[in-house]
């Protein structure tokens, strides 16, 4: 078995892994150094660092790293602790490094205006891989979007059942709404916070934002499904223009991406009523100009 081919099947799929490798040892271990171990999400392992009680507690460790996506590093003494006696008493001691394995993020794009088309290069360049969804080919197109994942022109509602019914979108997708309009936007915010999406955003004000949540939770949602959604969209660093507004959901995206720890000067309404922070600016850009013609 190629525990690299086996890394890069698990990313393909969108899921999340940890594997774990004997990066130090000294004297008698049941393996040897750079011996690797992959555990995927749901459990099963591939290849393996010597079996036994030691194997056992790596992979309890690996979980809590699938988990909280951070690496950790284990040490083992095999001469002196008891709970190894069930053959492997070795007499050597062993250092196992656990890293997580994580698919690229994934960044579904409704809208190809002027705010998604620089949100666009900028997630690019910082590693995210790109779906653009927009109901105008004229404006979903590899001209403005080169390098995209994937370019959709459907209407939404069509694109839904045709393209990201399978595979939809998984915890390591992100979703920024930034369509011309709000009667989209609710479309697509009805149907994005019943994916399991990490990150959902939605480009407006906070009283457009109010308005659509509370007409989707009078059709029957669930309240608590618009948990995750950040609207106004962004980091509040006072943006103002697209490439400004791009920056600031970027800024957000990293940060749900790498977990970061410290407060955020969140813009989004839900939040700051949970947290209750004071301050921050109440809308982005709700609507765009077409592009110039050529």
């Amino acid at each position: 078995m190629n525990i690299y081919e086996e890394i890069v099947a698990l990313q393909r799929e969108g899921r999340r892994g940890a594997v774990a490798t004997i990066v130090n040892a000294r004297g008698s271990i049941p393996s040897f150094k750079s011996a690797k171990m992959l555990v995927r999400d749901d459990g099963s392992i591939a290849g393996t660092i010597g079996g036994g009680c030691v194997e056992a507690e790596v992979w309890r460790a690996a979980r809590d790293v699938i988990a909280n996506e951070k690496p950790c590093s284990l040490s083992f003494d095999l001469n002196q602790d008891p709970k190894y006696d069930t053959g492997l008493v070795c007499g050597g001691t062993l250092e196992i490094f656990i890293e997580p394995v994580l698919p690229s993020p994934l960044l579904y794009l409704f809208g190809a205006g002027h705010v998604a088309l620089e949100l666009f290069k900028a997630a690019k360049n910082a590693g995210f891989e790109v779906i653009v969804c927009d109901d105008r080919e004229a404006y979903a197109n590899a001209e403005r979007f080169p390098g995209a994942r994937a370019l959709v022109a459907l209407d939404f509602e069509e694109a839904f059942d045709k393209v990201f019914r399978e595979p939809a979108p998984h915890e390591s997708s992100y979703i920024v709404i930034a369509t011309r309009g709000h009667r989209d936007d609710m479309r697509i915010l009805r149907w994005a916070v019943q994916t399991q999406a990490r990150y959902i955003g939605m480009v407006g004000s906070r009283r457009k934002a109010i308005t659509v949540v509370r007409e989707l939770v009078a059709e029957g949602l669930d309240p608590e499904l618009f948990e995750r959604l950040r609207s106004p969209v962004g980091l509040d660093i006072g943006a103002v223009t697209p490439e400004e507004i791009a920056v600031s959901i970027l800024a957000e995206l990293i940060a749900f991406r790498r977990h970061a720890e410290a407060a955020l000067p969140h813009m989004s309404w839900a939040h700051r009523n949970r947290s209750g922070a004071a301050g921050a600016a109440d809308e982005n850009a709700e609507s765009e100009p077409a592009p110039a013609k050529k």
